[in-house]
């Protein structure tokens, strides 16, 4: 196996999206609205392909920043507000869902929120799970119902999380400037 070379000076560490929280809530949300769509929404119509494709862009937009980062901060802020941006787009889907079939969207004090983000679910399955338990103690509720705004809840934790990696971004470029001025100082220390 060949011997791999330090890290450049040049270009910092960058494309490590798998371990950011806000990437692994925007793929369990991805999976969750695949099968959501695929069981509640007409596969032939409009709307089944843009819930997906917001899902996907979610992530993928992600990915696509984290790996930019390392030569283009401004880059890597525009496609991680694209992708906050998209997922916002899929949680106005699921608000209409609910209207549009005169189901309730939890108030934002529902305990049910909270207890399913302190599930911290990492699948689908895990999701679907937690949305048969609910109707199970509430049977009034229906399964569109409680999986609409389990979708809901996981758009508003994504969304949050990528906010606060926004903020983060923009703080790290105030302070570190962005690739050019890393090349700048990377040549005028070699200089020296």
């Amino acid at each position: 196996m060949p011997e791999r070379k330090p890290p450049s000076d040049v270009f910092p560490k960058s494309g490590g999206y798998k371990k950011l929280v806000s990437f692994k809530v925007a793929e369990l949300l991805y999976d969750v609205t695949v099968r959501f769509c695929d069981k509640f929404i007409d596969p032939a119509s409009r709307t089944h392909d843009q819930m997906v494709q917001a899902a996907r862009s979610g992530t993928r937009n992600i990915a696509e920043g984290s790996t930019f980062s390392a030569t283009s901060k401004k880059i890597e802020m525009n496609l991680t507000n694209v992708a906050k941006s998209s997922l916002v787009e899929l949680k106005e889907d699921y608000v209409s869902f609910l209207r549009q079939r005169k189901l309730p969207l939890w108030a934002m004090t529902e305990p049910l929120r909270q207890q399913l983000i302190d599930r911290r679910c990492s699948t689908a399955d895990e999701v679907a799970a937690w949305c048969k338990a609910v109707h199970a103690h509430e049977p009034s509720w229906t399964y569109p119902e409680i999986a609409a705004n389990a979708g809901h809840v996981l758009c508003m934790v994504a969304i949050s999380l990528l906010e606060r990696q926004l903020n983060s971004q923009g703080e790290t470029f105030k302070k570190d400037g962005g690739f050019g001025e890393r090349l700048y100082r990377v040549r005028k220390e070699a200089r020296s």
